[in-house]
């Protein structure tokens, strides 16, 4: 299985050109559909294949987390994707996928593991709402494989959100509205349903209005619509929106594209681009800058989010004001 990942860091250089890859695994039979389904979660995230170690069991950890394990010294959280997606399972879980992405490192058991898959992000799609409904939410995108075979990609940051603990009061605890002489517009784009409902949250708690999207794709045809109204009406899109925040993994368009587009056109000149991401690794950060990315916060850390969002409105405004 190490074969499998060999020369990971190589893969960022798929970053900024709308591509990915992808590790395709499953979990078992799923009764809705009476199919194995195959899913998928992007190789960036992936630190390593392995065997499933020795798990030990830990008190009040949520249902489908099965434990714990030591990985080079670490305790590491381990959770059976089966349990969390309600798949059937038969035998017993002997391959477990390490991630990492937002700070955190844990262990996904799983059936089986396939093979590693190149796509275009443009080839990967919104879920339809059946699929959503049917699966809770777990899935942020879809494609579809010869044969025909539908590949689902896994939201990670749900299935971190809903496995652990956090206390969500304490992470926004002491964030103060910024005060503002006009109203304050920002807009988003962002694939999880869970963190779409984060940054709202966030916005929310600074007294900032928002418009969001699903992907770089939808977002884009919203600031398109936006410069058109701002052009009809003899303004600056600087004028009517604050700033731009977006996350790397999205269907259609990935922020990365998204990114290119906004800065490569002089219509939203002045306009500051946050990438949003748990990609936060530093190869992600750069090419987040080679595209011309004004800040990078990792994913979810709303503390660090508003404050940058405070300073970046602050010193627009300060520009702006008249001497």
């Amino acid at each position: 299985m190490s074969e499998l990942l060999k020369n990971i860091d190589a893969r960022t250089r798929l970053a900024g050109t709308n591509k990915l890859e992808i590790l395709l695994f499953t979990l078992g039979m799923d009764p809705r559909t009476g199919r194995r389904e195959t899913f998928g979660i992007n190789v960036f995230k992936v630190r390593e294949v392995m065997r499933t170690p020795p798990i030990t069991a830990a008190p009040e950890m949520p249902a489908s987390v099965e434990g714990m394990v030591s990985l080079r010294g670490v305790l590491v959280p381990v959770v059976d994707l089966a349990k969390y997606a309600g798949m059937s399972t038969d035998s017993p879980r002997e391959i477990m996928i390490v991630t990492e992405y937002n700070g955190h490192t844990q262990g996904f058991l799983v059936e089986a593991v396939d093979t590693i898959l190149r796509l275009d992000w443009s080839q990967m799609r919104v879920p339809p709402e059946m699929l959503t409904a049917n699966l809770g939410g777990l899935v942020t995108a879809v494609t579809e494989l010869p044969g025909p075979k539908l590949v689902m990609l896994l939201d990670v940051e749900k299935v971190l959100s809903e496995t652990t603990r956090y206390d969500d009061e304490f992470l926004f605890k002491g964030i103060e509205p910024i005060v503002a002489e006009e109203p304050i517009t920002v807009y988003f784009a962002d694939d999880s349903s869970v963190a779409r409902k984060q940054i709202e949250r966030t916005l929310d708690v600074l007294g900032v209005r928002y418009v969001g999207s699903v992907n770089g794709r939808a977002a884009w045809d919203e600031l398109e619509k936006l410069a058109s109204y701002a052009s009809a009406s003899g303004r600056k899109v600087k004028d009517l929106v604050a700033l731009i925040l977006t996350d790397v993994e999205m269907p259609e368009m990935d922020g990365y594209i998204l990114t290119k587009m906004i800065k490569t056109d002089p219509r939203f000149e002045g306009v500051p681009v946050i990438m949003h991401s748990s990609l936060s690794g530093m190869s992600n950060q750069q090419l987040g800058r080679s595209v011309g990315v004004d800040e990078y916060v990792a994913k979810f850390e709303p503390q660090r989010l508003a404050e940058v969002l405070r300073r970046l409105i602050t010193q627009r405004a300060a520009v702006a004001k008249p001497a």
